[in-house]
């Protein structure tokens, strides 16, 4: 009697064990996600299966792979497609499924969106014509610009090639006008002395 009843336990366990592990069959579940119109990979598609709400994302090239149950529905997403499942079938004899998902595009229509800067045109113009233009680049160029920035920065700048020949040329010029003669000396001329006496009021001479 003993005996029997051990042969049934056992019997009893193994049913069981292979009614659960008919149930729980996993098997590896990967393939390549590509478009229908260019059959190129699609990058980073959402793939979750429906019945354990776990999943995976699709690589750079589409491809994915991931541990299923046989007869899971899978589930695929992707921005720009439709939606698309698909039901791993449960009389598989492997513990291995390859799958080529073929995703279709999918437009997206959206309503027109106006921006509007105010919420009426009165407060626009009103803002548009009270907004005060900041001038402080203005007047910054205006003060670089002036007179006395300019002889400032002439005395410490040196001639360039241009400006050297124009001289040379007047001193050219100069030993011609008066070749064969003296040429004139100021230092008896009345209007040079008092360009003199007024430049040196003014501290010409201190720098």
């Amino acid at each position: 009697m003993v005996r029997l009843l051990l042969i049934f336990t056992a019997l009893s366990l193994t049913l069981i064990t292979k009614s659960l592990f008919s149930q729980n069959s996993f098997i590896q579940f990967s393939g390549v996600v590509v478009s229908q119109d260019s059959l190129k990979p699609v990058p980073y598609c959402s793939i979750i299966d429906k019945a354990t709400k776990r999943g995976t994302t699709s690589d750079y090239f589409g491809y994915f792979s991931f541990v299923a149950n046989k007869g899971d529905t899978i589930e695929f997403s992707s921005i720009g497609y439709k939606k698309s499942s698909f039901i791993i079938p449960d009389t598989l004899s492997t513990d291995k499924y390859s799958l080529i998902q073929v995703m279709f595009q999918d437009t997206i229509l959206l309503k027109t969106a106006v921006v509007y800067p105010w919420p009426s045109k009165e407060q626009f113009a009103k803002a548009f014509v009270e907004t005060e233009i900041p001038n402080d680049d203005y007047k910054r160029a205006m003060k670089n610009l002036s007179r006395s920035q300019l002889n400032e920065r002439m005395k410490f700048t040196p001639m360039d090639g241009g400006l050297n020949f124009k001289w040379q040329q007047q001193q050219i010029q100069s030993k011609l006008y008066y070749a064969g003669q003296y040429p004139p000396n100021n230092l008896l001329n009345p209007i040079a002395w008092a360009k003199f006496i007024e430049a040196w009021k003014r501290g010409d001479f201190k720098n």
